[in-house]
């Protein structure tokens, strides 16, 4: 392991993004504990821990002696499970970890502010994915937020990585952007350690062209966000209207009010 290697906790790494995160993390040196829900056995350089993103009191195990977490977790259920799943996982790590300094990169999604689409209509799984980037950012904890574009739709000679903010391209196809899961791995990985990258939320896209070896121009070239939303994002779901449970947990995780 190198001098600047992170003990990480990985919320979502038996998924499709997970995986990568586990071998982009292990070639930086880093160690991995991935929180599962079922004992697993671990990989070369990593390890399990058991916990249930649910079940806040069970997490303490999870969060003790990390120094980074990486969130990639998401579920495809309706409302409910977003809601308990996308949102509360990050909540309840998040008041697990308490101020214990941590560092932080959360993947979300391209579009995650379009409201009035038919998915998020549906599902609201917008909604509730934009609160969790708002925790992120309430806790006080250096962080990245990472939305990428439609994964591994890229064509063979489509890897520059392009990092935009606004969150502007809102087609709710492939047609906003696309990136290879292994991409957005390495990008949450070396957020991790990037000085430039703590404090900003972009949206994750490729182009045509190589990716780039040095990544810290990218985040340097970001605006930091400001308050609970990201740089340049539409102000189209005002906190005043969020339901009373999820500004008291943006009071709690703030660190506003005491934990219940």
């Amino acid at each position: 392991m190198t001098s600047s290697a992170l003990t990480i906790l990985l919320v979502g790494g038996t998924g499709s993004i997970g995986r990568h995160v586990t071998a982009a993390a292990t070639r930086a040196g880093h160690r991995i504990r991935i929180l599962s829900r079922t004992a697993r056995s671990a990989a070369a350089g990593t390890d399990v821990v058991s916990g249930d993103l649910t079940d806040p009191a069970g997490l303490a195990a999870a969060v003790e002696g990390i120094d980074a977490v990486i969130f990639t977790h998401g579920t495809h259920g309706g409302e409910a499970g977003v809601r308990d799943v996308d949102y509360g996982g990050v909540r309840n790590v998040l008041t697990a970890i308490g101020a214990r300094p941590v560092r932080i990169a959360l993947m979300t999604a391209i579009g995650v502010t379009v409201r009035d689409g038919s998915y998020n209509r549906s599902t609201k799984a917008h909604d509730w994915k934009r609160r969790a980037e708002r925790l992120v950012r309430a806790s006080g904890h250096p962080y990245t937020i990472v939305r990428p574009g439609w994964f591994d739709d890229n064509d063979a000679d489509q890897h520059r990585l392009q990092f935009l903010q606004g969150d502007e391209r809102r087609a709710g196809n492939a047609s906003d952007g696309v990136i290879a899961r292994s991409q957005i791995a390495d990008v949450l990985v070396v957020s991790l350690t990037s000085p430039a990258a703590a404090g900003k939320t972009f949206e994750l896209v490729a182009e045509r062209g190589t990716a780039q070896s040095d990544m810290e121009p990218l985040f340097a070239a970001l605006d930091a966000d400001i308050d609970l939303d990201g740089a340049h994002d539409r102000d189209n779901q005002p906190l005043e209207a969020e339901p009373a449970a999820v500004r008291e947990d943006l009071d709690r995780v703030a660190g506003r009010v005491a934990p219940s």
